[in-house]
């Protein structure tokens, strides 16, 4: 988290605006869920947020560092996903 409160404040943005996700793939869109205008109207903002490939490259290396915990889901469940 403290990695993308650093990239935010250099954007000039929240961390809620930092979206990496979008950056992915062209076909991957989040899908962000609020009752409040203002945390809708910030979530929107990400769309003029810039991230650069050294931006990228950033988070993919924390990301990357983070220690999957926990079991798979039911085989049951996984078959549901559409995998």
């Amino acid at each position: 988290m403290d990695l993308l409160n650093q990239i935010a404040r250099r954007k000039k943005a929240t961390p809620a605006q930092i979206a990496w996700l979008l950056a992915q793939k062209p076909w991957i869109v989040s899908i962000p869920g609020t009752t409040k205008i203002h945390r809708l109207e910030e979530n929107t903002g990400s769309a003029s947020v810039e991230l650069t490939v050294e931006d990228l490259e950033e988070i993919d290396t924390a990301a990357s560092n983070i220690s999957i915990q926990g079991e798979r889901p039911p085989e049951s469940t996984l078959r549901m996903s559409y995998r």
